[in-house]
């Protein structure tokens, strides 16, 4: 920089940045941009799988006719790769809840500078986790801290604590299943959740469907199906991180 001010720290290392209180949504994701591993090009435009030269999207869910697929498109901040894997595990594993701030800046950002992506969007809606989660509702805390970094108030958060989507009780995990068992835990999943206002509210709206990481899109396939059966008219899906394909 030539303003005399600190250089930001750079992803991960937002702990001990100059900024780490006073930055802002875009000037976080610029820094974390130059570090972390990006959507690379050629990507599939449905679910943003890395594209090998001359192949197809391994995807299955990318393979549905439109009309048997829950979601428009998943658009993912970066790979699930090296430094984000990490910390998103320490917050969703361990509770550390200052990552909560990062990814709420990096998620702003990126509506920030995709503004065609973001058109027309009514509602940004977390795909929850229960409420008894422990050590913490980390998809709810990320949005959380993602309405305090929407300064401007540009984007369609709930305030915090007021989730449009909310899930009482526990269901089954999917990671590290089979995807046969990954659909099934995915079909109960989507059957637990409860949207909280009115139902007509949902009723031709488009709803941006926010999750941590996307792995084959059982789950986000099954919630933004029972979005549309619900009278949405679009659902569209953005990630944290995207897992790349390992076929």
């Amino acid at each position: 920089m030539t303003t005399g001010l600190p250089d930001p720290a750079g992803f991960p290392h937002c702990p001990v940045c100059a900024y780490r209180i006073t930055g802002t949504a875009r000037l976080c994701s610029d820094c974390a941009g130059r570090t972390l591993q990006r959507v690379a090009e050629p990507h599939c435009p449905v679910c943003s799988q890395v594209l090998v030269f001359g192949r197809q999207c391994g995807n299955r869910v990318c393979a549905l006719p439109e009309a048997e697929r829950g979601f428009s498109r998943v658009d993912a901040v970066a790979m699930y790769s090296g430094a984000l894997r990490d910390k998103i595990h320490k917050l969703k594993y361990d509770g550390k809840t200052g990552w909560a701030m990062v990814f709420g800046r990096l998620l702003v950002g990126w509506m920030e500078s995709h503004s065609d992506e973001m058109e027309g969007v009514d509602y940004v809606v977390g795909n929850p986790s229960h409420t008894g989660r422990e050590p913490l509702q980390h998809v709810e805390a990320i949005l959380d801290a993602a309405y305090t970094e929407d300064v401007t108030r540009a984007f369609p958060l709930s305030l915090p604590g007021g989730h449009r989507l909310v899930k009482h009780a526990e269901t089954p995990r999917s990671a590290n299943r089979t995807l046969e068992e990954k659909r099934a835990a995915a079909t109960v999943h989507a059957a637990s959740l409860t949207w909280t206002g009115d139902l007509r509210d949902i009723k031709g709206a488009t709803i941006l469907l926010v999750d941590d990481v996307f792995t084959s899109g059982s789950q986000l396939q099954h919630v933004a199906l029972r979005l549309r059966a619900a009278g949405a008219a679009d659902v569209r899906g953005l990630v944290l991180a995207r897992v790349p394909w390992s076929g």
